[in-house]
């Protein structure tokens, strides 16, 4: 048992969440306890506005909680500095990045940041975890580019290559797979997948691409209508939370495939 709790990188303990003005408060979703253990790749997913962003914003202190406690190895996420909380949790936004004239070099070193003097220099061991990161992404031959000619596909990889670089416990990304066709997602979720057994190192996504998530997920956290239920995908689907995310109308979630059917 000692073992096991070890294990676990992130914990909450009785979080609300929402939004909170001097006259009003309006909760997301309430109760929520959920472990993500290291090494585990864990996909976040809800229909669209059930309040996923919300979720990971207080898990990543950009918002505060309603009630409750975040925990990083075992440490209140408030008690965090900003700088000592980059270097145990990296966030991988779908917001456009700030210069598209920076290199794949140079994007990714920012993930050096927490590390390097207030100059910015890299030292060798920054530059030997950079270029660990180009590998571990398969995207060497990019690395000269410059980061306007890059697909989105290409990007994203870059993306999660810097926070790779970061070197931190958990990764947590806002939906890497949006704008991408069907095969660069299955792509993307596959690489994630296999750092996560690589690396060791925790990594977090919110997704729609709930079909892929089954398939591919250690653990899954999937939020309906102000509940927040976190498990193995088997045991989610013997416990029948899929069938409950979406209106019965249009379509139906297949036990047997573990995927979605439009109704004919």
């Amino acid at each position: 048992m000692k073992k096991e709790t070890t294990n676990i990188i992130l914990k909450t303990e009785d979080l609300s969440i929402g939004y909170a003005s001097k006259k009003t408060e309006t909760v997301v979703a309430s109760n929520i306890n959920i472990e993500l253990k290291k090494g585990e790749l864990i996909g976040l997913v809800g229909a669209n506005g059930i309040g996923k962003s919300t979720l990971l914003r207080t898990l990543t202190n950009v918002q505060k909680p309603l009630s409750g406690a975040v925990f990083i190895n075992k440490k209140s996420i408030q008690d965090y500095n900003p700088l000592d909380l980059a270097k145990v949790l990296s966030l991988v936004l779908t917001e456009k990045i700030a210069s598209k004239n920076l290199s794949v070099f140079e994007l990714i070193a920012l993930g050096r940041q927490p590390y390097t003097n207030w100059v910015g220099n890299l030292s060798e061991l920054d530059t030997s975890i950079i270029n660990k990161a180009i590998l571990q992404t398969n995207i060497k031959d990019l690395q000269h580019k410059k980061c306007f000619e890059l697909s989105d596909g290409q990007l994203q990889k870059v993306m999660i290559a810097r926070a790779l670089a970061q070197d931190t416990d958990l990764i947590i990304l806002d939906e890497p797979t949006s704008h991408l066709d069907m095969y660069h997602k299955a792509y993307i979720l596959k690489l994630l997948q296999k750092l996560s057994k690589d690396t060791g190192k925790t990594i977090l996504f919110s997704s729609h691409e709930i079909d892929l998530a089954i398939q591919l997920c250690d653990t899954m956290i999937v939020m309906n209508a102000g509940t927040v239920v976190s498990n193995q995908p088997c045991k989610l689907i013997q416990q029948g939370v899929f069938e409950s995310l979406f209106p019965k109308d249009l379509i139906n979630f297949d036990k047997d495939t573990g995927s979605f059917r439009v109704k004919k």
